[in-house]
């Protein structure tokens, strides 16, 4: 048995990539119609910097990341709302998980690239944050996933070895840094993503499986 469990938060605990994909893509082909959905995948798990220096590329502008951003959040979402509703986004069955983790006696974490603030944000308004020991932000770091610093801090801050830990993971970023600190870990399908799960020590299609798929394994 581990001794600890960490989740990742946008594509695992809440199903937020499709809605802010769909966002971000209609803002790129504002500036270049083109670009296809394909063409954005490597933006999923990333920090906010990696994020719109990706974007900034695939506009192919000669705008930075902080300005690519800006222009996006200040004049183009302004006249294209999209208002998230984090509870009808939210996967239960992560309480379940946790509540189990508990009575195993496991420590529990998020390892997640989106800034602390929000990230907490969400956490609270949809009850996982009482059942976490330690939450993490990739904004804490120079690199964020697939950089493996954040699964050793999360590591370090719940008091156990990478090795100890297992995280459940979505995207080819987030698997690629959790193998890179030795942490086991499980990956969540998304197959409306083309995402590298070469790396994952095991796949789930749903959350729902975890329980009986992490005691089958151990």
């Amino acid at each position: 048995m581990k001794k600890a469990l960490i989740f990742d938060m946008d594509g695992v605990i809440i199903d937020s990539e499709p809605g802010s994909m769909e966002q971000v893509l209609a803002f790129v082909r504002s500036k270049r119609p083109e670009v296809t959905r394909q063409d954005l995948y490597q933006i999923v798990g990333r920090t906010s910097r990696d994020v719109w220096s990706r974007i900034a590329g695939v506009i192919g502008w000669d705008k930075d990341w902080l300005e690519t951003r800006t222009e996006y959040r200040e004049l183009w979402q302004p006249e294209h709302p999209h208002t998230v509703n984090y509870h009808e986004i939210f996967r239960p069955a992560v309480l379940d998980i946790l509540q189990w983790a508990r009575e195993k006696g496991m420590r529990t974490a998020v390892a997640s690239s989106t800034a602390y603030e929000k990230v907490k944000m969400i956490l609270t308004q949809v009850g996982v944050a009482p059942y976490l020991d330690v939450i993490v932000s990739g904004e804490q770091f120079k690199e964020s996933k697939p950089n493996p610093e954040i699964y050793l801090k999360t590591a370090e801050l719940l008091g156990v070895l990478p090795e100890e830990c297992v995280a459940v993971e979505d995207s080819t970023v987030g698997i690629t840094a959790a193998h890179r600190a030795g942490v086991k870990v499980i990956a969540l399908r998304d197959d409306r993503f083309d995402f590298d799960r070469s790396l994952a020590d095991g796949e789930i299609r749903a959350l729902e499986e975890f329980i009986e798929f992490y005691e089958r394994e151990e």
